[in-house]
């Protein structure tokens, strides 16, 4: 089971942990975004961890060669209330060979469509496109 505890700390500013045994920092979320992202933002940097720890696993397992790998997530939000990212996009910027770009996005493909639990539960609401961009 995972839990975590969110307090107040004052105006829309909540704390949240990680309820285990080694208790890391918490996370800040300000409505207002001046002492740390909205909670809607976080999402987007969940699916990006998440998936970013499948495709070095997968990459590690292909024996693919890689450095300065970073990812970064837009998204569009709805108009109504409940306002919901309807469409996310995933850049994927990562320096490795040109021969490799095959693998890579195999790597990325088996992570948003397979193993990246943020990206399944995401999926259901959104549609989830990704870029790719290779640097030499």
């Amino acid at each position: 089971m995972t839990k975590t505890t969110t307090k107040w700390k004052h105006d829309r500013v909540f704390e949240s942990h990680m309820v285990h045994d080694n208790n890391p920092p918490g996370i800040i979320m300000d409505s207002d975004r001046k002492e740390g992202p909205g909670p809607k933002s976080l999402l987007l940097s969940a699916i990006a961890g998440c998936s970013g720890i499948d495709v070095l696993d997968i990459l590690d397992k292909m024996r693919v060669v890689y450095t300065d790998f970073s990812m970064d997530v837009e998204a569009e939000q709805t108009d109504e209330h409940p306002k919901v990212y309807k469409d996310i996009t995933i850049t994927y910027t990562l320096k490795t060979d040109a021969a490799n770009e095959e693998k890579v996005r195999k790597a990325i493909e088996l992570s948003l469509e397979k193993y990246c639990g943020v990206s399944a539960m995401l999926k259901k609401n959104s549609a989830i496109n990704y870029k790719l961009q290779l640097l030499k």
